[in-house]
């Protein structure tokens, strides 16, 4: 990666922090002498920069450029960048899953969904955000760039394991600051739900699967399912779960239904699978429900 962007070689071959700062009044080009390129790493990024023009393409999606952005990507996906420019400053980590080893953040890293958002899910900070996380790639960059000894790799984690919480903190805020915008997709979301009961593709297909509905979204699936989870309290697969439920109560008390094929036109492989899920929701089997929808 320091080759494909004439940077010099990196100081540690599982981390590397990149800083370049532009002079006011000018902008630079990211991508030094090349116009275009697609990556596909296997480390994790973060990147925080002001694009003003250009084209990423991340998780088939397409970056609108703003400013004040981070960008976080998880090993083995591919992004194309295509005539970058960017103004003011762009701060770049990236490390390998090896150099966490031995430290909490190996297995507290899967956590953060949004490592793997599209690139159109980008983080955008407030003024007094982005200087919060400049400081911490700061703190990160003096420790990187120091004589590395023995302490060197515990403060370096310890500073990104607290910009990883920042970011954690700041998208649940943005989150909760598009409150329009999740409404508008958690409605697309049901409206979707609708869309394939009504043309009988559970019955024929099954259920959908969340990544599936997260597709027909043009979003990636953990940014659905945090957006969801944001809007509603509940997680994507229990907002397809609820929607199960009620059509099925709705179908259960048709004329000579049966609980077998409430089943199978639900998109489940086995009744019992469905009784078993039904009373999880509604606190009665299927045949309790009936039976006492009937007395009432």
């Amino acid at each position: 990666m320091h080759e494909q962007g004439n940077f010099p070689p990196p100081e540690n071959p599982l981390f590397s922090i990149l800083h370049e700062k532009v002079e006011d009044g000018q902008t630079a080009s990211c991508e030094k002498d090349f116009e275009s390129v697609s990556l596909t790493n296997n480390f994790y990024t973060i990147s925080l920069k002001n694009i003003i023009s250009g084209e990423i393409l991340y998780g088939r999606t397409k970056y609108d450029c703003s400013t004040g952005t981070m960008i976080f990507t998880a090993p083995n996906q591919t992004m194309v960048i295509n005539q970058i420019v960017f103004s003011s400053e762009l701060y770049y980590i990236s490390f390998h899953k090896e150099y966490l080893i031995g430290h909490p953040l190996f297995d507290k890293i899967k956590k953060y969904n949004f490592f793997n958002y599209n690139v159109n899910e980008a983080l955008h900070l407030s003024p007094k955000e982005e200087e919060l996380i400049k400081s911490i790639f700061r703190n990160i960059q003096t420790e990187y760039h120091n004589n590395q000894d023995e302490f060197s790799k515990n403060l370096i984690l310890s500073h990104l394991d607290a910009l990883l919480h920042y970011a954690d903190r700041f998208y649940k805020r943005q989150f909760l600051n598009r409150k329009e915008i999740n409404q508008a997709l958690f409605t697309r979301f049901k409206h979707i739900l609708d869309m394939y009961f009504e043309a009988n593709q559970l019955e024929e297909k099954g259920i959908p699967t969340v990544e599936w509905l997260a597709n027909q979204l043009g979003v990636s699936h953990r940014y659905m399912s945090d957006t969801i989870k944001a809007e509603t309290g509940k997680t994507a697969v229990d907002q397809i779960n609820l929607y199960l439920v009620e059509e099925a109560k709705n179908l259960l008390l048709k004329p000579n239904a049966s609980i077998s094929e409430t089943a199978y036109k639900l998109g489940f492989e086995y009744p019992q699978y469905f009784s078993r899920l039904f009373k999880k929701k509604v606190g009665m089997s299927p045949k309790q429900y009936v039976e006492s929808s009937m007395m009432n």
